[in-house]
């Protein structure tokens, strides 16, 4: 799932949220503590997550503690579909 999961996500964040199609996101790569992505854009990550996996993400996780890298993103979902 990690690795299905990290380039669906990496490809949504290239493509969606920086408009750089090309850009490859890197699995340990910092996505918030980098400013790689802003609050706004966190949000839709985060609307995004919950549609494709239909798992809740609460808004206290919104941070570069659990939602920094697609793997951490991954360790989440995962989580909550076991």
């Amino acid at each position: 799932m990690t690795d299905d999961f990290t380039a669906k996500l990496g490809a949504y964040v290239a493509t969606e949220i920086l408009k750089q199609p090309n850009r490859a996101i890197q699995p340990e790569e910092a996505l918030i503590s980098s400013g790689l992505i802003d609050s706004f854009h966190l949000v839709d990550l985060a609307l995004f997550v919950e549609d494709t996996w239909g798992v809740r993400i609460d808004d206290s996780e919104l941070n570069a503690e659990t939602f920094d890298t697609l793997t951490q993103l991954a360790a989440l979902v995962q989580s909550r579909q076991s």
